[in-house]
C-alpha cells in the first residue's frame, strides 16, 4: 500500500499564481504513481495581493490548476516588515491546529526557507510517530547575513542558527536543492551532530510537457519579442535589490556606448527596484532596455523561446560556493536557448554542459564581453548551445525528480 504524504510548504504557490511550484509538481507525480498527498500552504500567496481566506476560517481546501491545496489562514504583508514576521509565526501556529482535523500521515515532507514551519513540522511528525523529511531551498539564516549584511553575532541570528542546527539534527532526512549541502554542514562544524548519510540533493526542475504546451498555446504578440533584427537578451523574474539588475542596466549602457545597436535587453517582472531602474534608463538615455512588467507564468515559455540569450543573474554572494538552484534556470534550459549566467558557483551545470556561458565577474564590461561571445558565435556553435540546453533540461524534469524523492521516501528509517 502506497504511503499517505503530507507536504508542508508555506510558499507552495499554484502555477497560475506564481513561480514557486516545486511541490505542486511533486504532488502531481506522486499522486500519478499511487501515493496519497495532502499539500498544506499559506492562504497568503507570496509576491501577490491574494489571500484566499477572507473570513475567519482556519483553513480552506480549494482545487486550483487541477491540484487540491489546503490553505491555512495567514495574515497579509507587503514587504519584509512586522506584518511578514507575524505571517511567519501565524502559519505554523495555525498549521498545528489544522492538522488535528485530518487522519494521520505516513510521512511528513516540509520545506524551507521558513524554519519556523520546519520546526513545527518536526514536532507534528513526532506527535504522529512518523518520519519527517526537511527540504532546504535557502540557507536561512545564512542568507540573511549575506544579503542584508546583518552580523552573525546578532542575538536573533544566533538563535536562528541554533534552531537551524536543531532542525537538521532532528529531521529523518535532509534534501538540499543546492548540491553543496554537505559542504555547508561540514563548514558549520555540525557534521558530528548531523548524520551526513541522511543528506540528499534534489535540484529544482521543470515540467517539460507543461512547458512545451504553454509555449505553443500561450503566445504574446509583442513587437520587441518578434523583432528578428534584434539580438534579444531576456530576463524574467523579480526586480528587487537581491536581483541586482542595476548591474544589467550598466551592462546595457556599456554595449550601447560601444555602438551595438542591434542588442536589446527585455525585462519581464516586477519588484521594488523596477520604477527606479526605469527612471534611470530615462534619465541616462539608456535606450536598449525595455521593461515589460509582470506576466502570468503560463506565458513565460513562449517569451523565453523568443530570446537569443536568456539571462540568469542575481547578486553574487559567498553562499554561491554551496551551489544554486534557481527556479528560472530550468525554465531557461527548457526553452532551448543559450544561458548567460553571472552567478559563479562551485557546482555550475551551465558551462559544464555547454548550455551557455558564465561571466567571470559581475562587472558590466565582463558581462558584456561574455554576451558578445554568444552574439559573435557561429551558427554551429550557437546551435550546439541550444541543443545542449534542451538535452540538459530532461535531467531536471519533475517526473524524474519525483522518482528521486520516492527513493528517499521508501528508504527512510
Amino acid at each position: 500500500m502506497k504511503k499517505n504524504i503530507w507536504i508542508i510548504n508555506h510558499y507552495a504557490i499554484p502555477p497560475s499564481m506564481g513561480g514557486l511550484v516545486r511541490h505542486t509538481y511533486f504532488s502531481k507525480y506522486l499522486i500519478q504513481k499511487g501515493y496519497e498527498v495532502k499539500l498544506f500552504t499559506s492562504s497568503k500567496i507570496h509576491n501577490t495581493n491574494i489571500n484566499v481566506i477572507k473570513d475567519n476560517s482556519l483553513y480552506n481546501e480549494i482545487e486550483i490548476d487541477g491540484m487540491k491545496y489546503t490553505f491555512i489562514k495567514s495574515g497579509n504583508y507587503t514587504n519584509n516588515g512586522l506584518a511578514r514576521i507575524k505571517n511567519l509565526l501565524e502559519f505554523p501556529k495555525n498549521l498545528g491546529k489544522t492538522v488535528k482535523k485530518f487522519n494521520r500521515p505516513d510521512i511528513i515532507y516540509t520545506s524551507s526557507p521558513d524554519i519556523f514551519t520546519a520546526f513545527k513540522s518536526i514536532k507534528i511528525a513526532r506527535k504522529f510517530h512518523v518520519p519527517c523529511i526537511t527540504e532546504i531551498r535557502d540557507l536561512w539564516p545564512e542568507s540573511i547575513i549575506s544579503y542584508n549584511k546583518i552580523s552573525k553575532n546578532n542575538p536573533v541570528i544566533k538563535i536562528l542558527f541554533r534552531l537551524e542546527k536543531w532542525i537538521y539534527k532532528k529531521s529523518d532526512a535532509l534534501i538540499f536543492t543546492m548540491e553543496g549541502g554537505k559542504d555547508y554542514i561540514i563548514e558549520k562544524r555540525w557534521d558530528k551532530a548531523v548524520d551526513l548519510k541522511k543528506i540528499y540533493n534534489i535540484n529544482n526542475g521543470i515540467d517539460i510537457n507543461e512547458f512545451n504546451y504553454n509555449k505553443e498555446n500561450y503566445i504574446i504578440n509583442d513587437d520587441d519579442l518578434n523583432n528578428a533584427d534584434k539580438f534579444k537578451i531576456i530576463y524574467t523574474g523579480s526586480i528587487r535589490k537581491v536581483n541586482n539588475l542595476s548591474t544589467i542596466i550598466s551592462t546595457a549602457e556599456y554595449l550601447q556606448n560601444e555602438n551595438y545597436k542591434d542588442i536589446i535587453f527585455i525585462i519581464y517582472g516586477d519588484g521594488s527596484e523596477k520604477d527606479d531602474l526605469i527612471k534611470r534608463c530615462c534619465d541616462e538615455n539608456i535606450g536598449n532596455v525595455v521593461f515589460k512588467g509582470r506576466v502570468e507564468k503560463k506565458y513565460i515559455p513562449y517569451i523565453l523561446s523568443k530570446a537569443d540569450l536568456n539571462l540568469y543573474h542575481w547578486m553574487q554572494t559567498p553562499l554561491m560556493r554551496f551551489g544554486s538552484s534557481g527556479n528560472k534556470l530550468f525554465d531557461y534550459l527548457a526553452s532551448g536557448r543559450p544561458i548567460l549566467s553571472t552567478v559563479n558557483s562551485e557546482y555550475d551545470i551551465i558551462e559544464k554542459n555547454n548550455a551557455g556561458l558564465i561571466s567571470k565577474d559581475q562587472t558590466p564590461s565582463e558581462i558584456a564581453k561574455t554576451i558578445l561571445k554568444v552574439y559573435n558565435a557561429s551558427n554551429e556553435e550557437y546551435t550546439a548551445l541550444c541543443d545542449n540546453a534542451l538535452y540538459l533540461a530532461k535531467d531536471f524534469d519533475y517526473e524524474i525528480l519525483t522518482d528521486k524523492l520516492i527513493s528517499i521516501i521508501e528508504n527512510i528509517r
